[in-house]
């Protein structure tokens, strides 16, 4: 589980809902003083919500850019019905395409690990709308065994009948006591407000999500960047660096991040996103193969 900072958005951001096409989202709405050099749209991952980007809203202000965190359907602060066929990935994807629309684009899209799945089935659905792709430690297909172990105990465990507030309690038992945190409150609250039915389908997409990097490497025109942690449990790095390799995208690694580099290096990210976002078609060869150091300010010890 995601743990951002704080749930208080900077000065530069305010809390609203947004309307679209297909219904109302939740966002955190951060702008830069001037007229923005463009607008990025932020997805969380599985068990986020828009408080993930909450360290990253600042800083892109600050070079720039208009920054829309968004709770999908079913997250958080955004309602969503309970019914598993609402969180088909298909679903998902064209609420991403309506977001675009109504924060107007053209927009840079970033997802982060299950939103970084989403993001790329809203490009394959319609690339249009999007000046740039971020995926952010987000895998080119299923989460780890390990990993796919976890997601099926949540699943058996919702669709067994344990309620939320029994499964956060279970949750809580096996963190470390190290790994206590100290927002307790508001990740609980977090927790109790997304639907059940969101977190068993998403849940089943991770463990399922098939290798889609060819047709998104097929798509024309649409620079791409790869960026995560130099350590993540989630998907091995490796992953990532070979993902990066065959999409022809730049690759970042973000020392001293693992899984959430947007939580842990909040400012050495969004340095390195705006960099591509500056110049997204600038020649990225240099760090396909991982290689960030004197490119993004990372210093790989």
């Amino acid at each position: 589980m995601s743990r951002p900072p704080t749930f208080t958005p900077p000065p530069c951001a305010t809390a609203h809902t947004l309307p679209t096409r297909r219904g109302r989202f939740a966002v955190l709405d951060g702008r830069p003083s001037g007229e923005p050099l463009g607008t990025v749209l932020l997805l969380p991952g599985f068990t986020g919500s828009k408080e993930d980007f909450i360290a990253l809203l600042e800083p892109l202000a600050k070079a720039g850019y208009r920054a829309v965190a968004v709770d999908g359907r079913g997250q958080y602060e955004t309602a969503g019905p309970d019914t598993e066929e609402a969180y088909a990935q298909g679903e998902l994807a064209a609420d991403v395409l309506a977001q675009a629309e109504a924060v107007g684009g053209p927009v840079h899209l970033l997802g982060h690990s299950l939103g970084g799945q989403i993001a790329r089935a809203a490009v394959l659905l319609d690339r249009s709308p999007f000046t740039t792709l971020t995926l952010m430690s987000s895998g080119p297909a299923r989460v780890s065994h390990s990993q796919r172990e976890r997601l099926a105990l949540l699943r058996d465990a919702l669709a067994g009948g344990m309620t939320m507030e029994q499964v956060w309690e279970a949750m809580r038992a096996m963190d470390p006591p190290e790994e206590t945190p100290v927002d307790g409150d508001e990740l609980r609250t977090r927790w109790l407000r997304t639907r059940p039915a969101q977190l068993i389908v998403t849940g089943r997409q991770l463990s399922e999500e098939p290798d889609r990097v060819a047709e998104l490497a097929a798509v024309r025109r649409l620079p791409l960047h790869v960026i995560s942690g130099e350590h993540d449990d989630t998907w091995p790095v490796e992953q990532f660096d070979a993902m990066a390799e065959r999409l022809g995208a730049r690759r970042t690694r973000i020392a001293g991040a693992r899984h959430s580099p947007n939580t842990d290096r909040p400012q050495e990210t969004a340095a390195a996103l705006t960099e591509f976002w500056d110049d997204p078609h600038g020649d990225w060869s240099e760090s396909h193969n991982g290689d960030t150091a004197g490119r993004n300010g990372d210093s790989e010890g």
